[in-house]
């Protein structure tokens, strides 16, 4: 009989010991030291010396910049499966610390590079070790014209410790303490915030909306903590931005994600266009389930009273069996991912809401986390999750300073390994009812991306504009999150959510502002790389690795120029993308008028 698989991960083969491991603790020591030694040898670096001075800062800075990943990671994970960890909190703070070092180390190099003739850059660039490096350094030396002095620079980043991410911090702790009281079965029990949300997939309505309410009471409870987060990590960009001379404030988002305003424009414009048919979608559901107009908690909710679960060991299968058919070697990550125990994915209490993927660079491994209960929706996001590591996966012998892709293209491999499982359930249906619950989950994703993304999307850049007159309160964030959901769902919800701005964990990270945009992109991205996918005829699973090794060297116009032949900021690549998903839409429509009412 085949050993059953463990829903738990394993961080002892990193370091034994979790949060109390002697051997972290001398890594974490070792990684600050390192950073130290390197930051002495930039700064007393001529930088229009010797090119093999030049040769050996870069060899150190990929060593520091992996060794620094592998902390961050391994803190991520202790930090994620047990919020009561006092231990994983501290070392959350430590890795604050060092992220910052790291932050003034790289604003040190960038100026070094800056300093560069133009001569030397040449020079410096010709150099084999140095040439596969030419699109980093070249974006970096570009950056380093916009910097403050290195005095002011640092300081920005030491003040951001307790500062700027201080306030992320907050929030998390906050979160993590918070408790849903739910009433089930004549008894009152406890949940936190991510098993509470597990249970708005429930098909009996009364019950969702009861929980729908239970959560809202606890992020209104808690509003003016959560007001108080956004509005001083707002105000601490802001500062930031105007010392550079920014105006636009989806500038820094655009230049981390290495995409054009044009391209993000053209992709909202053929969302906006498309909408009709995704709004004739979400009424024919409500008319499924009975309603005049969905509510914002009835928008993912199953058409059928009964959804179907896979077990852990099914949905494993599945997912093997499904990567198989496009790419055996994601299979073959998906199936050493499972067994080595590298997937968080059991349901209990203690665990912080949410999924994520992280990588380990120097271990060359992958944990994901997440909570499965075993609904389609769960099977769909733990493939999402293995895309994410395969896509490290295939990147681990390119260069450490070449690993940093963007946040919109870091979805591009988890987006398309959805698509395979979720396109592959739907085939596989063997009764319309079947296949229109497995369209409705497909279809649901879409929903998100080109609505609640955009949603998203649309009160971040009003609550950045107003919040540079001055905090905005809690009653103004309510207005403008209600106000976004409405023009983002087109007014076709009867009831939208006033605390999303505080529920949704992207408002309030520190890592990528903007936290929004780039899911839709490596959504619709995703989508057009699979209609390539089933058009090639070549190798492509060679395509397709040889695309995801290019998303840490270049922009994303000239990565799918490269791969694809395609013009990102025109709308028709978007359009193209956007006609497969309308096609399930169109598939769930005949079948849901065809049932009786």
């Amino acid at each position: 009989m085949k050993q059953k698989l463990q829903p738990t991960w394993d961080l002892d083969v990193i370091f034994p010991g979790q949060s109390s491991s002697t051997e972290f603790r001398r890594f974490v020591d070792e990684v600050t030291n390192e950073i130290e030694a390197i930051m002495e040898v930039v700064n007393d670096l001529d930088a229009n010396g010797e090119v093999k001075a030049w040769e050996e800062v870069f060899v150190n800075l990929e060593n520091v910049i992996k060794k620094s990943r592998e902390m961050g990671a391994y803190i991520s994970c202790l930090s994620a499966q047990d919020v009561t960890d006092k231990q994983a909190s501290l070392y959350v703070a430590k890795a604050a610390q060092i992220s910052a070092s790291n932050t003034a180390l790289s604003k040190i190099v960038d100026q070094k590079l800056g300093e560069v003739t133009e001569e030397n850059w040449n020079n410096l660039l010709a150099q084999e070790a140095i040439k596969p490096l030419q699109f980093i350094l070249n974006e970096r030396r570009e950056r380093a014209r916009e910097q403050l002095s290195k005095k002011e620079e640092i300081l920005i980043s030491n003040l951001a410790v307790d500062g700027y991410h201080a306030w992320n911090q907050m929030y998390g702790a906050v979160v993590g303490n918070m408790k849903i009281d739910i009433v089930e079965d004549g008894e009152v029990r406890t949940y936190s915030v991510g098993q509470a949300s597990n249970k708005l997939s429930t098909p009996d309505r009364e019950q969702r909306e009861y929980v729908f309410r239970q959560i809202s009471k606890a992020w209104k409870e808690n509003e003016s903590l959560f007001g108080q987060t956004l509005n001083h990590l707002a105000g601490f960009r802001l500062q930031t931005y105007k010392h550079y001379g920014w105006d636009n404030v989806l500038k820094e988002p655009l230049e981390k994600n290495r995409m054009k305003e044009e391209t993000l424009n053209a992709m909202w414009g053929a969302i906006e266009k498309h909408k009709p048919l995704f709004i004739e979608y979400l009424n024919q559901k409500a008319s499924l389930l009975n309603l005049e107009k969905l509510s914002i908690f009835d928008v993912n909710a199953p058409i059928q009273s009964k959804v179907e679960t896979k077990s852990y060991d099914e949905g494993a299968a599945f997912i093997m069996e499904q990567f198989r058919s496009f790419s055996p070697q994601m299979a073959e990550f998906a199936q050493m991912a499972f067994e080595k125990r590298w997937i968080e994915a059991e349901d209990r209490a203690g665990k912080r809401p949410g999924g994520f993927c992280t990588s380990f660079p120097v271990s060359e491994q992958t944990r994901i986390f997440m909570t499965y209960s075993g609904t389609p929706s769960n099977v769909a996001t733990l493939a999402h999750e293995l895309g994410h590591g395969y896509h490290q996966y295939v990147m681990n012998d390119v260069n450490g300073l070449n690993q940093g892709y963007a946040m919109n293209v870091a979805e591009t491999a988890s987006t398309f390994a959805e698509m395979i499982v979720a396109d592959a359930s739907v085939k596989a249906a063997k009764t319309d009812e079947e296949k229109l619950t497995l369209l409705e989950d497909k279809i649901s994703r879409s929903i998100t991306f080109f609505m609640n993304i955009h949603a998203r999307f649309l009160f971040e850049k009003q609550f950045y504009e107003e919040r540079k007159q001055g905090m905005v309160g809690t009653d103004r964030l309510n207005e403008l999150m209600v106000e976004a959901q409405k023009e983002a769902y087109c007014n076709s919800l009867s009831e939208y959510d006033p605390y999303f701005w505080a529920s949704k964990l992207h408002f309030h990270i520190t890592g990528v502002p903007f936290y929004n945009f780039p899911y839709t992109f490596g959504y619709l991205f995703s989508q057009g790389i699979y209609a390539y996918a089933q058009d090639y005829k070549g190798d492509f699973e060679a395509k397709y690795i040889a695309l995801l090794r290019d998303t840490g060297r270049l922009t994303v116009e000239e990565l799918a120029m490269k791969h694809l032949q395609v013009d990102l900021t025109k709308a028709d690549f978007w359009e193209s993308a956007i006609d497969i998903c309308k096609q399930d839409v169109h598939a769930f429509l005949d079948i849901a008028k065809k049932i009786p009412s």
